[in-house]
């Protein structure tokens, strides 16, 4: 009989974004405490949660103010369906989502994960032009090269083989547009330069086809499952304004790079000019950070106008979606607590100097020749191994090696990104930065010996 959690969950779990015929080739760690930026798993051993556990985890792992409050929250009301009822927590927290910004965007519709805060704009983008009588926009745009989620509409407007080819046949047909990945800069180029080249493959759909257009969906600033894809802001400002004219939605998908993880609470934040009003998509979701990584909620933001549409006498023009669990008081009341963590503890500034902290631990790789695309941004560090050396199956191969260095880290491909808690301090970048260093030689020098030749698994 299988004695280990690892053992006893091969047996019994099927895992997500994992093929369990190599599962037991870097079987799964069974986890028994976290503490801070740890976890221990039963053998007593430590690891840094270098990936935030799927970017999730915002101020440590058991984090006592967090804790604090949905222990309270347990005491009062743990949840009550949101149809036909309300709580506290539902209400300040889009009260609250509402103010950070300006009150443009409100009216939070509640979910349990991203994939599903997706599904919610798209269905609510296209049910909009329908109650505004122009039923014919019913398309969707995405860049090349993006993530929105596994459910079959998050998944349409993915562009990521390894998950959406299995699935194509059921999907629905959406438009793509080149991405301002700044790593396609030509020689001499910027990342403005690309980002205005991106711009201009937007420009020439929406003339050709934006009548039939219902909404443009982004990530913004950073394309996070295709490697930490990082870009211009200019691209979120000029999308913006061909969405304007050209009279299509604009969804901002923030699951991955809400939350502070950029540098600014929303990465919209960054899109307008200095001393500019701000900017704004028309639809923005929410998930991952938003608990701090207690539990599952997601959360999409509307403007006003699109919201009026679907006031009406006649309940099918209404917005007819529903989860069980939607607006959950015990998810609610603890993304409240990370937003008192904003609120008190000027994280966004503290994160500026836990940045630099890292940036200098990090300073030796950036001149590595093994190495491409140094890039950086909030609290998002990624770097691409050359694929001449990366060797087969590198991700696997990292894992592995970080966990011998007390990292657990996960590659996407040949990227590897760091984006940790919000809980470092100076001695623990240095730490970081060492023991990556040494993860990143060892994997290295291994090089192809004894690699299985199939094709090397994109690890998130």
């Amino acid at each position: 009989m299988p004695s280990t959690l690892a053992q006893r969950s091969l047996q019994a779990v099927w895992h997500p974004c994992t093929q369990m015929q190599r599962a037991a080739h870097v079987p799964p760690l069974g986890m028994v405490r976290g503490d801070g930026p740890w976890l221990f798993d039963e053998s007593g051993r430590r690891y840094f949660d270098a990936n935030s556990s799927w970017w999730v985890n915002l101020f440590g792992h058991a984090d006592a103010r967090i804790n604090a409050a949905i222990k309270d929250q347990l005491d009062r009301l743990p949840h009550v369906m949101l149809a036909g009822c309300t709580h506290a927590p539902a209400v300040e927290l889009a009260e609250r989502l509402s103010q950070r910004t300006g009150g443009v965007l409100g009216h939070a519709f509640y979910a349990s994960d991203g994939a599903s805060a997706v599904e919610i704009a798209l269905k609510m983008s296209f049910q909009y032009w329908r109650n505004r009588g122009r039923g014919q926009k019913q398309e969707f745009v995405c860049l090349r090269r993006s993530y929105h989620g596994e459910t079959l509409g998050a998944l349409a407007v993915t562009d990521v083989t390894l998950f959406r080819d299995a699935y194509d046949p059921l999907l629905l047909r959406v438009h793509q547009v080149a991405s301002p990945d700044a790593r396609q800069a030509r020689p001499g180029e910027t990342a403005a330069d690309v980002a205005r080249r991106a711009i201009d493959d937007l420009r020439a759909l929406f003339a050709s086809h934006a009548s039939r257009i219902a909404a443009l969906i982004v990530e913004p600033l950073v394309q996070a499952a295709t490697g930490m894809a990082m870009y211009h802001p200019l691209y979120l400002r000029e999308a913006r304004a061909l969405c304007d004219e050209y009279e299509v939605l604009l969804i901002a998908d923030e699951i991955a790079v809400g939350c502070g993880r950029t540098g600014t609470f929303f990465a919209f934040e960054q899109a307008a000019l200095p001393q500019q009003p701000p900017v704004w998509p028309d639809l923005l979701c929410l998930s991952k950070g938003i608990t701090g990584g207690y539990l599952p909620l997601s959360v999409v933001l509307s403007r006003q106008p699109l919201y009026a549409a679907f006031l009406d006498d006649d309940i099918a023009r209404g917005f007819l979606h529903s989860h069980s669990y939607t607006g959950n008081a015990l998810a609610c009341r603890a993304a409240l607590a990370v937003l008192d963590r904003f609120d008190q503890d000027d994280v966004l500034g503290t994160n500026r100097r836990r940045a630099e902290w890292l940036n200098r631990a990090l300073a030796p790789l950036h001149a590595d020749p093994r190495l491409e695309h140094w890039r950086h941004l909030g609290m998002i560090w990624a770097f691409d191994v050359r694929e001449d050396i990366a060797g087969e199956r590198f991700a696997e191969r990292f894992h592995a090696a970080g966990r011998e260095h007390g990292l657990l880290i996960r590659p996407i491909g040949r990227t590897v990104y760091l984006m940790p808690p919000y809980v470092i301090d100076a001695a623990l970048a240095d730490w970081l930065g060492q023991r990556l260093r040494a993860t990143l030689d060892d994997v290295l020098q291994q090089g192809n010996s004894g690699a299985d030749r199939s094709p090397d698994p994109a690890i998130a």
